[in-house]
């Protein structure tokens, strides 16, 4: 079996073969994390960048650039104007292909590409796609290291903003009781089910059922599973049962990957709320559940 939209997803030999390609632009989306008192905050990961990247690639700097620097909620969706002179910056323009990949150890493989690819759709950018095993797979291939610095030149990145594409708080509230409706939570199981939680409120939104993140790659390459097995498990999941799919997780990220494999499966209508859990939990007016509630003890 093979994906309904496969162009969103590139291997790591046809990216071996394409380097050179004049029109490419390859970006490292690698994030890090600074721990504080208060938590973990998202930083600049440049440094591991200069250390060692795939050859030609440009570093994508999420932290500084990508996303909503003024919201109290984290990781947001920042303004088209920002997105777009970002963009530019990294030489991404009309007639660029763009391959995206991360490299982030404490995070779950893909989710940080996943997450700019899914910000250069919702700008109305659709010539882009995930590399399949990231960085890790290239390295455990043995293909080329470098740390010479991207040399694209500037570019005008022209936004056509696709609204529908980011959930909102009230979308998902409408999508509550709405039959055609799937909300899909990215998070792992125990999350979902409210035995840990890191959020103001533990458990998942009613009626969304789990598809996590962390489940969709092989533990090995940390390439995606084939495409059969991705279907299995949102089938399984009755995420497919419906004709809109709403990700979440905790602030946007993690469903990301899973809107990324819900579109390479050929669901059309797909959504990430990009508040997730971070605005959700913290907010008591809105419903949480979990396993416990749905299954209560015997007496």
């Amino acid at each position: 079996m093979t994906f309904a939209n496969p162009e969103f997803l590139v291997e790591t030999e046809w990216l071996a073969a394409h380097l050179d390609d004049p029109g490419l632009r390859i970006l490292d989306c690698t994030i890090d994390r600074l721990v504080t008192p208060t938590g973990a905050q998202i930083v600049s990961a440049r440094p591991i960048y200069d250390q060692g990247h795939i050859p030609g690639s440009g570093y994508a700097d999420f932290a500084q650039d990508l996303m909503d620097r003024d919201s109290a909620l984290p990781s947001m969706m920042p303004p088209a104007e920002q997105f777009a002179e970002a963009m530019g910056r990294y030489g991404v323009g009309a007639g660029s292909r763009v391959i995206l990949y991360d490299g982030t150890k404490d995070s779950w493989p893909h989710m940080w590409a996943a997450r700019v690819w899914w910000m250069l759709k919702v700008f109305g950018f659709d010539n882009a796609a995930v590399l399949n095993g990231g960085i890790h797979k290239w390295r455990l291939e043995g293909r080329p290291i470098s740390t010479e610095p991207a040399t694209y030149p500037p570019a005008v990145f022209t936004v056509r903003h696709r609204p529908a594409l980011i959930a909102t708080k009230g979308d998902v509230l409408a999508g509550l009781d709405d039959a055609t409706t799937r909300l899909v939570n990215a998070l792992p199981a125990d999350v979902h089910a409210g035995m840990t939680t890191t959020f103001a409120r533990a458990g998942h939104i009613p009626g969304s059922v789990n598809v996590p993140t962390v489940d969709l790659v092989d533990p090995v390459t940390q390439a995606y599973l084939p495409s059969d097995q991705l279907r299995a498990k949102f089938e399984e999941a009755g995420a497919l049962d419906g004709e809109k799919a709403i990700t979440y997780c905790r602030a946007g990220i993690a469903a990301s990957s899973d809107a990324l494999i819900l579109t390479l499966l050929g669901q059309a209508d797909v959504a990430v709320y990009d508040g997730s859990l971070a605005e959700w939990a913290a907010d008591p007016s809105l419903p949480m559940t979990t396993n416990l509630d749905a299954n209560p003890p015997t007496p």
